[in-house]
């Protein structure tokens, strides 16, 4: 009997060209995931999914994008997750608008089991650095001003390549 095929899976919002150019001119530096992937929102942490695990996931995913409006998402400065982790991010303004759509998303065959971290909406702009790098880069990133504003209307579900790139699987439209 052959074993079905595990894939991570994953979903993210993706912001405008204007966001990505700027969050990537900090990331080519100060992430290592920068050619992996473009510069995103994360939802959804990633998650190991068998083809009936995705089948499920890609119809709730349906379902509530057909029932979640657009999200007005500002980027207005920089921010870190120290000392729970060496990440320095756009932070937004009001997040509570993608907490809800978090939550709306993260619900049946899509709830998060396992929890490493309570949900912060965000754009990773350096991880993976020392204790000391993370100071130095956020020390000089803070002072910076941020006024990316967008509208959000569709979430991406993602799959990680077999080089360990991610790449769309299926875009889902919010028409609420």
């Amino acid at each position: 009997m052959k074993e079905a095929v595990q894939v991570n899976f994953g979903i993210v919002i993706f912001p405008p060209k204007d966001v990505q150019d700027a969050a990537n001119s900090y990331r080519k530096r100060f992430d290592p995931h920068y050619s992996l992937i473009q510069p995103h929102l994360t939802i959804r942490e990633s998650e190991s999914w068998d083809p009936p695990t995705l089948a499920s996931a890609i119809e709730r995913l349906s379902e509530a994008a057909a029932k979640l409006p657009p999200v007005e998402v500002k980027l207005n400065r920089f921010s870190t997750f120290y000392p729970v982790s060496n990440v320095v991010y756009m932070a937004l303004e009001n997040p509570k608008p993608l907490e809800l759509l978090h939550e709306s998303v993260c619900d049946g065959p899509l709830a998060v089991r396992e929890r490493r971290y309570s949900f912060t909406p965000h754009l990773t702009v350096a991880q993976g650095v020392g204790g000391d790098e993370m100071h130095d880069i956020y020390s000089s990133l803070r002072p910076i001003p941020l006024a990316f504003s967008f509208v959000v209307d569709r979430l991406h579900l993602l799959y990680q390549t077999d080089n360990g790139a991610w790449t769309a699987h299926q875009t889902f439209l919010l028409q609420g």
